[in-house]
Order: structure tokens, then C-alpha cells, then sequence
């Protein structure tokens, strides 16, 4: 192994929840947790809600991931540097870099991901769609935020969501701690969204995501909280999910949620690109910063 002096970078977001892109096609980085959260620290790092490493699939060293078809696979950290199965904005993000440097081409093109291969379309509009794929509700659930006990439905989108249907607006929510109470599934840690209807098929969410907290906008989230509030309209299941307008802090993303392949439409934005200085590198481990 020989420690790394650079590294490149781009900067990206999707309705405001935001990334840091790091380029890695051949699987040459060891990125730690601690580089992970450095890069992440909107004081000391970069600053975003997760890092998204673009590394080819057969390089990935997942054996789940490997024996997937797709040639690209999105390596997805929290802003903590735990590892997240999938995120809903940062794939579209992921699929806008791909185009725009020439490593894939086309208005279709699928991606690995630790929650299973997704379809990603790039619209005539500039937006993007995401096949997100089942939405599962797996039972009721309860959350304390500042001492107060809300009830939610249990969903997997790929990953875990607790989603509170609220009859007041969003923004009265203290969302800085939330403690999942239930169901046992959840307590290790969840995105837990709160969502009010606002109008036919509109509703607006806000979410604190797991090793993240709180951000602009969560894409599974959106997907969870349209899932939530077909479930309160009693329009799920029925075959025939209608759309849904999902405004969050960060904008408005397009989702029609299903049992068997849920739509995520929205933008993906990249800001900028650059490359880590060789001196702020050298504070992180070797472990982190290594090839082979």
C-alpha cells in the first residue's frame, strides 16, 4: 500500500441535500469513517450530507454488490462515514457526474447499489428519474422528539424510515434528536421524516437522517413520505399509485410510490470540482488514505 498525497473531488447536490463526489473507478481507495466525517465537517471539511464514491462495480469489493450487472456502482457514506445502503438524491447526483465526465453515456443507465440495481433516466427537462423499486411498509411505529411521542409507519425504501403524518406544519417539529421507539426493527437508527399534507396529492416533509441529521431534502425519504400519505388517503396499495409533489426545504421532487417500483423525479446539480490538498490529507490515517 502507498498513502495517497491527492485527491480529487466534485461538489454536487439534489434539492439542497448535498455530497461530495469522489472519483475512483479502479477501487484504489480505502476511504475510513474519520476521512469520511473530515471531508463532510461543513467547518473543517468540505461540508456535505455524505460522500458518494464512484468506483466501478467489479472493483468494489462487495461480494453483493460484485455480482450485480451494472458497470458503475454507487458507494454511498453517511456524513459520519457509516455506510448507507442507498440515497434517492445522491443517485441522481451520481448519474449527472457520470454523464458529465464521459464515463457512461445514454438516457438510461442502471447503477449498483448496496439496496440492488436501480434504473436512472435523464429527462429531456434536465431532471432525473429513479426507479427506486419496492416500497415496503412494514408496520407501525412511534418516535419522542423534545419529549413529545409521535406515531409513524415503518418503511423500507432500500432503507430504514420511520414517516409521521402531522396535522400542522412541518417546521413547528423539532427534528434534532429523535428517538424510535418502536418498532424494535428501528431502534438501531432510522431517517425519520415528518409530513403534512397540503393539498391534493402535495405534502411537504422535512427529515433527520440517520449519520447525517438533519438536511434539505432525503430522496428515499420523499418516497417513504408519499408511501405515508397514500397510506393516510387510503390510496396503498391499489396498483395504480398516483404522483405525488413532495416539497422539502431544498425544493419540490415528483413521486409516485409503489408496492413494486416507486418513481423519484428531481434535480441533480454539480457545483464544482477540485482537489484535496496534499497537507490537510496527511491529518487522516494511512489506513484511510491507501491504495493497493
Amino acid at each position: 500500500m502507498t498513502s495517497i498525497t491527492n485527491m480529487r473531488f466534485a461538489k454536487g447536490h439534489g434539492t439542497g441535500n448535498d455530497f461530495v463526489i469522489v472519483p475512483d473507478p479502479d477501487g484504489r481507495l480505502d476511504l475510513s469513517a474519520e476521512l469520511i466525517a473530515g471531508i463532510c465537517d461543513r467547518h473543517f471539511g468540505l461540508g456535505a450530507d455524505g460522500v458518494l464514491r464512484v468506483v466501478r462495480t467489479a472493483a468494489a469489493g462487495e461480494d453483493a454488490v460484485e455480482e450485480q450487472a451494472a458497470e458503475w456502482f454507487m458507494d454511498y457514506r453517511n456524513a459520519d462515514g457509516s455506510v448507507a445502503e442507498m440515497c434517492g438524491n445522491g443517485i441522481r447526483v451520481f448519474t449527472r457526474y457520470l454523464l458529465d465526465q464521459g464515463l457512461a453515456e445514454g438516457e438510461e443507465l442502471d447503477i449498483a447499489t448496496r439496496a440492488g440495481t436501480k434504473t436512472v433516466r435523464a429527462e429531456p427537462d434536465g431532471l432525473f428519474t429513479v426507479d427506486m423499486g419496492a416500497a415496503t411498509v412494514l408496520g407501525e411505529g412511534a418516535v419522542e422528539m423534545s419529549g413529545r411521542r409521535l406515531a409513524g409507519l415503518a418503511i423500507s425504501v432500500g432503507n430504514p424510515h420511520l414517516a409521521c403524518v402531522l396535522d400542522q406544519p412541518v417546521a413547528a417539529i423539532d427534528l434534532t434528536a429523535p428517538r424510535i421507539l418502536a418498532p424494535t426493527a428501528l431502534t438501531g437508527g432510522a431517517n425519520v421524516e415528518v409530513i403534512r399534507v397540503t393539498g391534493e396529492r402535495e405534502l411537504e416533509m422535512r427529515v433527520h437522517e440517520r449519520g447525517s441529521g438533519l438536511t434539505l431534502s432525503c430522496g428515499t425519504g420523499a418516497v417513504a413520505s408519499a408511501v405515508a400519505a397514500a397510506v393516510a388517503a387510503g390510496e396503498w396499495p391499489d396498483g395504480r399509485s398516483l404522483p405525488w409533489s413532495v416539497r422539502v426545504p431544498g425544493g419540490r421532487l415528483a413521486v409516485t410510490p409503489s408496492a413494486t417500483a416507486s418513481l423519484l423525479t428531481g434535480p441533480a446539480v454539480i457545483v464544482a470540482a477540485g482537489e484535496l490538498s496534499a497537507s490537510w490529507l496527511a491529518g487522516f490515517s494511512p489506513v484511510g488514505l491507501s491504495t493497493v
